[in-house]
């Protein structure tokens, strides 16, 4: 101020005086409004000298932390595709569970319908039974007929269950379904001669072999 007037060229020479400089080492920089500057963090032209205010981290550094960084979202989104396999997966094996005790309970179900069918269809051969035990013990010579038939009926009701009758005297053996128990001098071979238990099969399927005796040429 000058006679009590302000001085524009004192002024003018202040605010020069207040423009930013860079600073020597362990010095402190003041730019025109009284902020103090870090100058370590501008260059000669005034812009930043490091990348995203890393000290001393170069172009080919940033690159890497970037490829870095795409790598680490890749790992997050195999994780979250891991995670969703691993939930499905578990359904899966729930659904698994849940099918294999229904077939299961299926089964027995089935296996129980079976079982009452073959009860009901021997129900009327234990009747054959009684009776033909009832009139033995009255005459014992109608006990045989009596068995007889119960065992024609109940040959009968095999039939209708898919069960075939094999092992009888003069069949000619086979071991696919028969058994032999004695080999006797005969006037052929593999003719059989007795029948000690007379064999099943269903279709294709042995059910019970024939336990027999056959012959054999001396």
């Amino acid at each position: 101020m000058k006679n009590g007037k302000p001085n524009p060229e004192a002024e003018t020479e202040t605010a020069e005086n207040l423009k930013f400089t860079p600073a020597r080492d362990g010095e402190q920089t003041i730019d025109a409004d009284g902020e103090i500057l870090d100058a370590e963090l501008l260059d000669e032209d005034g812009e930043d000298a490091d990348f995203a205010g890393f000290p001393g981290m170069d172009e080919g550094m940033m690159a890497q932390v970037q490829e870095m960084m795409g790598k680490l979202e890749r790992v997050e989104v195999l994780e979250k595709e891991n995670a969703d396999l691993r939930f499905k997966l578990g359904r899966l094996a729930a659904d698994f569970d849940g099918y294999r005790t229904r077939t299961g309970q299926d089964l027995e179900s089935a296996e129980d319908r079976g079982t009452a069918r073959a009860a009901e269809q021997l129900m009327p051969v234990y009747d054959d039974l009684d009776r033909a035990l009832t009139m033995g013990s009255e005459d014992p010579a109608k006990l045989i007929p009596g068995v007889k038939a119960v065992q024609g009926r109940m040959l009968t009701i095999f039939s209708k269950l898919g069960l075939e009758l094999t092992g009888q005297e003069g069949e000619h053996f086979d071991p696919q379904w028969h058994e032999a128990l004695q080999v006797v001098t005969g006037d052929e071979d593999d003719r059989i001669v007795q029948v000690f238990q007379a064999g099943f099969r269903m279709g294709d399927r042995l059910v019970r072999p024939a336990r027999v005796v056959v012959s054999r040429r001396g």
